[in-house]
């Protein structure tokens, strides 16, 4: 037997140890997704996060009272999580450089206190980048106790820069259920 190859023992100690240090880095990575993802459309504005300040607010109100564009709000749930949810409006009629205020509804179906987090979503897509957030419960992650209830503000501008054929925008939220991660 030659003293440099492994035993068949030794090649398995080491692949597993492998498999065991890649299982921990995929998880570690899975962890920071969420954290990663917000980053990343904070910076850039993909998907409508765009946190705004009042600077660039100023600039962007410059209502084009020429056209109008019909906001649709939707919602969807995820993975039959125990919540009411809906938007308090269905639509809105807007012009480009116009600002809008409006909530999504949320209650706590369960007796437990739950976190979720909202994931936006713009169709279609080259609008994403024309609507600006000025302020969004898709920020932060909402905890409500079991049977609670909440208006979730949403506030945004969009953008007079808005291309002449985009003539609708849908807006919807996903929501995740973060309770049993730790919130």
């Amino acid at each position: 037997m030659d003293i440099n190859k492994l035993t068949l023992k030794q090649k398995n100690r080491r692949l597993v140890w492998r498999l065991v240090i890649i299982t921990i880095l995929m998880f570690g990575f899975g962890f920071a997704l969420v954290p990663l993802y917000n980053v990343i459309c904070k910076v850039t504005g993909i998907n409508g996060k765009m946190l705004l300040n009042p600077a660039e607010t100023a600039s962007l109100q410059k209502e084009d009272l020429t056209r109008d564009v019909t906001i649709e709000f939707t919602t969807t749930m995820n993975e039959n999580l125990p919540w009411e949810f809906h938007p308090m409006h269905k639509q809105v009629s807007m012009h480009p450089g116009g600002v809008i205020h409006t909530a999504y509804f949320a209650k706590n179906l369960t007796n437990k206190t739950m976190t979720i987090q909202a994931i936006p979503s713009i169709a279609p897509g080259p609008a994403a980048k024309h609507i600006k957030k000025l302020e969004c419960f898709c920020f932060t992650q909402q905890t409500l106790k079991g049977g609670e209830s909440a208006e979730m503000p949403l506030k945004f501008i969009l953008d007079a820069d808005l291309p002449k054929d985009i003539k609708t925008i849908s807006i919807s939220y996903t929501l995740f259920d973060l309770t049993e991660k730790g919130g």
